[in-house]
């Protein structure tokens, strides 16, 4: 059994047992939260109605709250101008264990 959360900006697909990075939640280390369902697939049974889906949900426990993603470098440069600029970049992420699809 596996689902599709919106997770953070994102859609994932998840499983019990699943550790998945997010961007930043509001949540502490140990603290339990709820994705939103878009699908779900049981074997051969696939839900997809927004009924069906509204009594579905998935748990997750957060492991880390202050996880971040990697370094990325931004350089622009302008030709014969003597114009450059480095800048860097490191997305904050929050790493969270699915416990639960019910």
């Amino acid at each position: 059994m596996y689902a599709i959360v919106k997770a953070g900006g994102h859609q994932e697909k998840v499983e019990v047992g699943d550790v998945i990075l997010v961007n930043r939640l509001d949540a502490k280390k140990g603290d339990t939260v709820e994705f939103p369902v878009s699908l779900v697939v049981d074997g051969d049974k696939v839900t997809l109605a927004a009924a069906d889906l509204a009594k579905v949900s998935v748990k997750a426990e957060v492991v880390n709250d202050e996880a971040k993603g990697p370094k990325i470098s931004i350089q622009k440069y302008k030709n014969k101008t003597g114009v450059a600029r480095r800048k860097g970049h490191r997305q904050k992420l929050t790493i969270v264990k699915i416990t639960a699809i019910a």
